[in-house]
């Protein structure tokens, strides 16, 4: 669940230049996908927004593990028995993806999608899986049994029933290319939102940058925290809405993908970097590291700054984060 809201004009703006914000709404990818631009003209904003649509569709038959006919899809079947050869694009992305697994020590992981589903968090689990359920549902889990052949361009998943589901990063990894190839337009000025996997470029009309607010996850009505977003990307995980609890314990919806366990302390994690796929993957692993390991590591990344809440709703911050300069409350 994504807690960012955008602030910017969702009118039209006219300045000396007689530029306009042009914003279009729609459904994409299972989820919410919002794209403003800034144009001459609504006829150059639809066709920036036009583009960008294309550019989701093309990158979504490429790597979504819902469609049987995608290049990831065709890995996924092959698990086990041979690999399978992809375009340098979904090569590259997997590549950096296992990069991210590493840095984590596993709290990211790609091939999350073998693991056996569980934990149900629709109100219908009574009481906690065995210890042992736990144990076999990720046993098919593993970065390392990804095998990547960069001569051939080939996938290989060394395990049969092992799948690669690219949620934690794909959507981050389109935000970014569909702000590549605008820019590669002209188009200079845009917010793309990917259901929360935020990526803003140039100013405003007047000259302003683009804003989003963080909401607090414990009154989703009310926002904690404004940022400038200039030439950066944010993105927010978390686990306000989609947890289970028992003997007290909230365990959220994110599991860790080595233990099979849901992630706990933490209701919400976001992280601002300079792509929205690296924004992504690690909103994603800082959740399950936890928050001591989790700052840890965002403190030892250059460029790359984070925010949690805890379960208990304490703010916590990376070091070169000064909340009260953005405070809201």
């Amino acid at each position: 669940m994504k807690s960012i809201l955008l602030y910017c004009s969702l009118f039209f703006l006219w300045n000396s230049s007689a530029q306009i914000v042009h914003t279009k709404k729609t459904f994409m990818l299972g989820s919410p996908f919002e794209m403003t631009v800034v144009a001459t003209d609504t006829v150059q904003g639809n066709q920036y927004i036009n583009q960008a649509i294309d550019e989701v569709k093309r990158i979504e038959n490429l790597i979504s593990d819902w469609i049987p006919t995608t290049q990831i899809s065709k890995v996924n079947q092959s698990a086990g028995i041979a690999p399978v050869k992809v375009d340098k694009e979904v090569f590259e992305l997997i590549e950096r993806a296992i990069k991210i697994s590493k840095l984590t020590n596993g709290a990211f992981d790609i091939s999350y999608a073998s693991m056996d589903k569980i934990w149900k968090f629709d109100g219908s689990m009574k009481e906690m899986p065995t210890e042992e359920a736990i144990k076999n549902s990720v046993a098919k889990v593993g970065y390392q049994n990804i095998i990547l052949n960069e001569k051939e361009s080939t996938i290989f998943l060394k395990n049969k029933g092992m799948k690669l589901g690219l949620g934690g990063i794909g959507q981050g990894y389109i935000a970014d290319k569909v702000k590549a190839l605008l820019i590669e337009n002209n188009c200079k000025s845009g917010i793309v939102n990917v259901s929360g996997d935020i990526f803003a470029w140039g100013k405003q009309p007047d000259g302003k940058p683009w804003t989003v607010a963080i909401v607090n996850p414990m009154n989703k009505n009310k926002v904690f925290a404004t940022f400038p977003l200039e030439d950066s990307a944010v993105e927010t995980s978390g686990n306000y809405e989609k947890f289970v609890t028992f003997n007290g314990k909230r365990y959220s919806h994110i599991i860790d993908p080595r233990t099979g366990y849901p992630a706990t302390g933490i209701v919400s994690v976001s992280v601002f970097a300079k792509t929205t796929e690296l924004a992504d993957a690690l909103a994603t692993g800082i959740f399950v590291l936890g928050i001591e390991v989790g700052l840890d590591l965002v403190n030892q990344i250059n460029g790359i700054e984070c925010i949690i809440v805890d379960d208990k709703g304490v703010v916590h911050t990376s070091k070169n984060i000064d909340m009260k300069k953005f405070d809201k409350q």
